[in-house]
């Protein structure tokens, strides 16, 4: 929403938000956060609210967006889809001019038709597929959904690993079963045998009998979709177990958090990676730098998902020329964001009509605990 302060007292009392001291002040623009703070995805929300506040911290050092200083409010899901959706509600309730997050797919599910059916956008972390192909023209994704990352995993394992069997341990949740059915299709396709196809829990914490199945299952490669701590604590198992075979994933596999956590079971991961500091790209490197001078540890994709989100926003409504949360989700579609045009878009992105993203990407190996990226990987359509 965007608010002219009022001169009121009692504005104050009632504890609403006033921009300046007087009527004439500067607009704001209130943006409402809902994020996993607490429960099994506090590394993910810890991540995207500090990405999100460090860039509402440098865009009103500047002078914020046409002029208008951004002011975020943070909520927590507590990991709970059911909690999210109360949470959204609450924030759509203040009418808001755009909703950032929540990052578990299960909890974006619930949410979005919320913000859908109030007109606001929803700049959310979540990348199970399904997320934009359900007609809804007001969500939006900060990095790759799974129908954009398969494709090209998929292709790795088959063509550059020559992988002619895999077993495939995944997350049972909208995350990993959105993951979990695009694999298969890229492993159909490709030619690749599935010769165990292994789902466990979220928040599962003991990986020991999975570690054994994979052993057992004797694959070529090990396709690895789960969440940050389950995939360390998988790590830890397959290397107790003495598993041979590539263990492969998605960023998720061979994050920062999960190198912190597995310590030297990460190493030898690989993985697909849509967003990463570790990049060689001179934006994302810097971004690292401020971000780690800020909150003292060095941000997981999370982290950037969430600075990025608020530049998404700053970009279209420059391009509108105007403060209007109803025609953000318009000014969003078919936007591409260049670094020229914006330099804290850190990567040349693309948002579609569905609201998933073009961007170039990277491959990256885990490699004495630290992720090196082996390859860039272009954009799809270029």
């Amino acid at each position: 929403m965007i608010k002219r302060s009022a001169s009121f007292g009692g504005a104050l009392l009632l504890g609403l938000f006033v921009a300046g001291g007087g009527a004439g002040a500067a607009e704001t623009i209130n943006l409402a956060d809902v994020a996993e703070l607490s429960g099994s995805g506090a590394t993910v929300g810890t991540n995207w609210k500090n990405g999100v506040d460090l860039a509402v911290e440098e865009i009103n050092a500047h002078g914020g967006v046409l002029g208008a200083k951004i002011v975020v409010t943070h909520a927590d899901s507590q990991s709970n889809a059911g909690i999210a959706k109360a949470q959204v509600q609450k924030a759509l309730d203040s009418e808001p001019y755009a909703l950032l997050g929540p990052g578990y797919s299960g909890s974006v599910k619930v949410c979005e038709p919320l913000a859908a059916e109030a007109g606001i956008a929803e700049i959310m972390g979540g990348e199970a597929a399904e997320l934009t192909r359900m007609g809804n023209k007001y969500v939006f994704r900060t990095s790759f959904g799974q129908q954009s990352s398969m494709p090209k995993i998929g292709k790795y394992i088959a063509e550059t690993l020559k992988a002619k069997t895999a077993a495939v341990v995944y997350v049972n949740n909208d995350f990993g079963r959105g993951g979990h059915d695009m694999i298969l299709k890229e492993f159909a396709a490709r030619g690749v045998k599935v010769v165990l196809d292994d789902s466990t829990e979220a928040g599962q914490a003991d990986f020991a009998a999975d570690a054994l199945k994979v052993k057992n299952a004797n694959p070529d490669v090990v396709f690895i979709y789960l969440n940050e701590e389950e995939s360390a604590r998988i790590l830890k198992e397959l290397r107790k177990a003495d598993v041979k075979a590539p263990l492969v994933g998605e960023t998720t596999l061979i994050g920062q958090k999960v190198i912190e956590l597995a310590g030297d079971a990460a190493n030898g991961a690989i993985g697909h990676v849509g967003l990463t500091t570790d990049a060689p790209v001179p934006a994302l490197k810097a971004y690292r730098d401020r971000f780690y001078a800020k909150y003292h540890y060095v941000p997981d994709h999370n982290g950037v998902k969430g600075y990025l989100g608020v530049y998404m926003i700053k970009a279209a409504t420059e391009k509108m020329g105007k403060l209007d949360s109803k025609g953000l989700a318009a000014a969003l579609h078919g936007l591409t964001i260049t670094t020229a045009m914006e330099p804290n878009i850190l990567m040349d992105v693309t948002i579609d009509e569905n609201g998933d993203l073009d961007r170039e990407s990277f491959l990256g190996k885990v490699v004495d605990g630290k992720q090196v990226i082996t390859e860039v990987l272009p954009k799809l359509k270029n």
